[in-house]
């Protein structure tokens, strides 16, 4: 049965607790119109259940469900019943919500629970690597007319986000990020020194690995692709998934055929790039030209 410890934010738990559904309906012989008969709601509804897209999952609904399929132990029915309550409390973030987009809540609860995350930087430093003047800067220039509480606000959000990294039992964090990315004067030569020196301090943690792809190396496999992360989860329910986004909306990819030609590009990135002691060599370089 499905242990909260296993999940970790809201809609992850959502997915974990709708994956556990599925395998009970199935090992129990139940289809779905059977399983929504038994318990007097809608077949599209336990559809919806097992695939996480509910915004809440009803406490007396799931035990109904767990009963018709078998489970009579009060002691794991009270259990489960426990995650889907956890799985119906907003995530830290919820209070961010009034300056974020509706679809970034998604992208938060995978970074909050991911046991591995990998990504490719094509533009700016990796937020959870930023410093606060950065991400000041940075969000200032993509949201010029925004009102200065409401980037503060921002700009709050990201540096909590960037707490995990030195939590117990944070993830891993491997990133890869082209040269452009610090030949961009983001908030001027000050900020940047600064940045590069966060860049070299942070990456001596043993969870970070940050390397940097010269323009002498050239074209390479994500030349065309621009930055996405790649999230992968401890919990078995969870597939790997792919996160990439624009100015209206982000994407999630988690069929196998399209994870896997990221991370095959993420392998070749990984390869081609400067290795982490020469990306530390070059980040001095460049900070001393500033």
């Amino acid at each position: 049965m499905v242990d909260a410890r296993r999940g970790g934010s809201p809609t992850v738990l959502r997915i974990v607790v709708g994956k556990q559904l599925e395998e009970l309906r199935k090992k129990a012989g139940f289809s779905y119109e059977q399983a929504a008969e038994a318990i007097g709601m809608s077949h599209a509804t336990v559809r919806r259940m097992e695939a996480a897209k509910v915004a809440r999952l009803r406490p007396p609904d799931v035990e109904m469900l767990l009963r018709t399929y078998g489970i009579t132990d009060q002691g794991e029915i009270d259990a489960f019943v426990g995650v889907v309550r956890e799985a119906n409390r907003p995530g830290w973030w919820h209070t961010y919500r009034d300056v974020m987009p509706s679809w970034f809540s998604a992208f938060l609860s995978l970074e909050e629970t991911a046991h591995y995350i990998r990504a490719y930087e094509a533009q700016f430093v990796h937020e959870l690597l930023q410093t606060e003047d950065y991400a000041r800067a940075q969000l200032t220039a993509e949201a010029p007319h925004a009102p200065a509480d409401v980037t503060e606000r921002r700009v709050a959000l990201r540096m909590q986000r960037q707490e995990l990294l030195t939590r117990g039992h944070g993830p891993r964090l491997w990133v890869v990020m082209d040269e452009t990315v610090l030949r961009w004067a983001v908030g001027g030569p000050d900020v940047m020194r600064d940045q590069i020196d966060h860049l070299i301090q942070v990456s001596a943690l043993p969870n970070v690995i940050l390397q940097l792809m010269p323009f002498s190396e050239g074209p390479h496999p994500a030349t065309r692709a621009g930055s996405f992360h790649f999230f992968r989860f401890k919990v078995p329910e969870l597939p790997d998934v792919v996160y990439s986004d624009n100015l209206a909306r982000a994407v999630y990819l988690d069929k196998r055929e399209d994870v896997t030609a990221y991370q095959e590009a993420l392998d070749r990135l990984c390869a081609q790039a400067a290795p982490q002691d020469r990306t530390q060599v070059l980040l001095g370089g460049i900070r001393n030209k500033l």
